[in-house]
């Protein structure tokens, strides 16, 4: 299949932040912060000390362990606080050389004691940031920074719990794409995975959550881990060179996908044409003979 040759803006979701995190967690993890500069304030707005105090809270700060909950990620510190990262829509975290030549919208750079290889924070469109924050106890008692602990349990979370998912979806009254977006309800999914979903489950996106059969709720759910998983495998969805992984390295998944940006090709599983329909200010791509919505 070949790739979407133009799709709309697609925000980094699970897949896309997980690759990114084990990245981290690989180079960075047990390493202390030795410089941290901030080339650019909007890239830390949502730390609430400004740029000259976020600098001075990470240098010395030691790396215990990188973690995720559905598009946010942070890196926990010694000091029981938080680097809590956000990629937006076009936010890279790459660790590079010292040496190498800076990227054209590094936003934040930090160096480590041991002397080795930087992290560069870079983001073209400044939608992304970082911020240090508090770390708070989560339902189950584990620490989560205080920004990230009203968002949902991602599906690949061992915690999540599927029954509880299917029964809240089940009684919330809206369209089954606006319940898969809510970060609320369930995170990390986004627009191109949440499109995939419903391919897979042949549901059409506008498609009334209130009193939907549990069979079509679960096997959307088991569609929608599916498809993060198997994105995951191969790096996530890049269509550009906006999303790459630590090592500044594309996702492959682009080429699997059966929906999402493929306006105007056949449907891969009945050969109509697939559509893109405006959906909340953004756009919804769906077969129209697979994914009906059914008549009332």
């Amino acid at each position: 299949m070949p790739t979407p040759n133009c799709v709309p803006n697609a925000m980094p979701e699970l897949p896309e932040v997980e690759v990114v995190r084990r990245g981290l967690d690989t180079w960075i993890t047990g390493r202390t912060f030795a410089t941290v500069q901030v080339l650019n304030n909007r890239a830390v707005r949502h730390h609430m000390g400004g740029a000259r105090d976020f600098e001075m809270q990470l240098v010395g700060s030691r790396v215990e362990r990188v973690e995720r909950r559905g598009k946010f990620m942070w890196l926990v510190l010694d000091d029981s606080s938080a680097l809590v990262t956000h990629l937006g829509m076009s936010g890279q975290v790459l660790v590079q050389p010292l040496d190498a030549e800076p990227e054209a919208h590094l936003r934040i750079r930090a160096t480590f004691t041991d002397g080795g290889r930087a992290m560069h924070f870079v983001d073209q469109r400044t939608f992304g940031g970082m911020a240090i924050d508090d770390l708070v106890l989560d339902d189950a008692g584990n620490p989560i920074p205080a920004s990230v602990a009203h968002i949902a349990r991602d599906p690949l979370d061992p915690l999540f719990d599927a029954d509880a998912f299917v029964k809240a979806m089940r009684i919330k009254k809206t369209q089954v794409k606006r319940a898969l977006l809510d970060q609320n309800l369930i995170s990390g999914i986004g627009n191109i995975y949440a499109d995939e979903a419903l391919w897979r489950s042949k549901v059409n996106w506008a498609m009334p959550t209130y009193g939907m059969k549990p069979a079509i709720a679960r096997s959307l759910l088991a569609n929608a881990i599916d498809v993060m998983t198997e994105a995951l495998s191969v790096g996530g969805t890049s269509f550009d060179s906006l999303y790459v992984n630590v090592n500044g390295e594309s996702g492959y998944f682009s080429r699997d996908l059966n929906a999402y940006g493929r306006e105007g090709e056949p449907c891969d599983r009945c050969g109509s044409i697939i559509v893109r329909e405006a959906f909340a200010n953004r756009s919804s791509f769906r077969c129209p003979r697979c994914q009906r919505l059914p008549k009332v």
